[in-house]
Order: C-alpha cells, then sequence, then structure tokens
C-alpha cells in the first residue's frame, strides 16, 4: 500500500489571494434550493476519479443533514450548460470557513478552469460575514495540479501528514 500524504491549507487575509481573474467562459452559480440529492451527485461525479470515499456509505438522512447545515453553502460551475465543477464551503461560527469540497469535472481538468473557481471559492469564502480564515485539505490522491492551484492562489500549508 502507498502512503498518502494529506496537506492543510489555510489563508488567514483577503489580501493573500492571487487572483485568476480570467473565467474562460465559466458561470459559477450558487446553489439556492437545498437538495441532498444533487449534493450528493456532485460530489460522486467530481469526486469518483479522485477516490472521495468518505460520504460513499452514508445514509440519505445524513446527506440532509449535510446539505441542510445552514453553514454550508455549494456552488457550481458551468460551462456553455455543462457543470463544470463545483464547491462548497463551510462556514463555522469560530471564523474558519472550510472549503469543504472542490473540484472540477473530469472532462474539464485542463482546460484553464481550476485557478478562476478557486479564486471564486476563496472570494466566496472571505464574503462569509464571519470569515476568519479559510482553510482546506488535498492530498496526494488529488489531481497532481491540485496542491499547486491552492498555493498559486496564496494559500498556505501549515500541516502535513502521512499515512
Amino acid at each position: 500500500m502507498t502512503d498518502v500524504t494529506t496537506y492543510y491549507l489555510e489563508m488567514k487575509s483577503e489580501s493573500e489571494l492571487i487572483e485568476k481573474p480570467d473565467s474562460r467562459g465559466v458561470n459559477i452559480v450558487e446553489v439556492q434550493i437545498d437538495d441532498f440529492q444533487f449534493n450528493k451527485f456532485l460530489y460522486q461525479y467530481i469526486g469518483g476519479p479522485w477516490q472521495w470515499t468518505d460520504k460513499l456509505d452514508i445514509p440519505d438522512s445524513q446527506w440532509k443533514e449535510y446539505v441542510n447545515d445552514p453553514n454550508l453553502r455549494t456552488w457550481v460551475a458551468y460551462y456553455k450548460g455543462a457543470i463544470a465543477g463545483y464547491f462548497e464551503l463551510y462556514a463555522k461560527d469560530s471564523g474558519d470557513t472550510e472549503i469543504a469540497y472542490f473540484g472540477l469535472a473530469e472532462s474539464f481538468i485542463g482546460r484553464g478552469f481550476g485557478g478562476f473557481l478557486l479564486s471564486q471559492a476563496i472570494t466566496c469564502g472571505w464574503r462569509i460575514r464571519s470569515t476568519k480564515r479559510i482553510w482546506l485539505h488535498t492530498c496526494t490522491l488529488d489531481h497532481p495540479s491540485a496542491l499547486k492551484n491552492y498555493q498559486a492562489r496564496g494559500l498556505k500549508i501549515y500541516k502535513t501528514e502521512t499515512q
């Protein structure tokens, strides 16, 4: 079995964002109506190639509870009507806003959309009134360019774990 390294990254100030403003035609829309089946679909559609498995076996009741949490917000990226990616932000009262899930659909990787989508995720995170810090984690199972994208947008590694 291969070791998996997890990287925890953070941004403590909006001024640290190194924005990639070129949308390349991507439109990002916040999901206004909670629908656990839609979030579950996005999780499987985007996360499947990257072995997102932590939520695959949870019952629908847990999905509903997760999606209906008022601290969770979801955005979807569309390109020419197709789902190109998505992100979820989970804002805690403590001021920590997590980019809980972030990714592009497999057919949209390599088109230059990732930097813009991440810039938007971070910007949306800073627009949440309680945010004092934005953080996320990624691992070596993710796309080889993921960590570079996070760092290129200004996120900094604050912890690393290998299992």
